[in-house]
C-alpha cells in the first residue's frame, strides 16, 4: 500500500509509548531536509514503560519487518507511514505517528 515516507524526525512510537529512534538514517536522500530511513536500520527505543509479573520488560530496539515494494535508497528499502516492525525483547510492534507530508511511496 502507499505511504508516506520514513524520515529521521518522524515521531515512532512503541506500543508502550517509547520513544523510538532510527539508529542510522540514509544519508544521501533526504525529504523534507531530513534523511529517509531505510528497512535495515534498526530503531532504538527510550522510555518503554513495560513489565510483566516478573519484572520490567522494556522495548529495547526495534527491527522492521516491512518496507516500501517500489521505492529504495541505497538498493534497500524505504520504510513508509505502514511498514511494521518488531520490538525485541518482547516482540511488540510500533506506532508510527507522524511523518512528513510531502513524499509517498509504494
Amino acid at each position: 500500500m502507499p505511504g508516506m515516507l520514513l524520515h529521521q524526525g518522524a515521531t515512532v512510537l512503541c506500543l508502550h509509548a517509547g520513544q523510538a529512534q532510527p539508529t542510522v538514517p540514509n544519508p544521501r536522500v533526504k525529504v523534507g531536509g531530513q534523511p529517509v530511513v531505510t528497512q535495515s536500520a534498526p530503531y532504538t527505543v527510550a522510555g518503554c514503560p513495560f513489565t510483566t509479573p516478573a519484572g520490567p520488560l522494556p522495548c529495547v530496539t526495534a527491527q522492521w519487518v516491512t518496507g516500501a515494494l517500489r521505492v529504495r535508497a541505497g538498493g534497500v528499502p524505504v520504510l513508509l507511514q505502514d511498514s511494521q516492525a518488531v520490538c525485541a525483547p518482547n516482540g511488540t510492534g510500533v506506532n508510527v505517528l507522524v511523518t512528513q507530508l510531502r513524499v509517498k511511496g509504494s
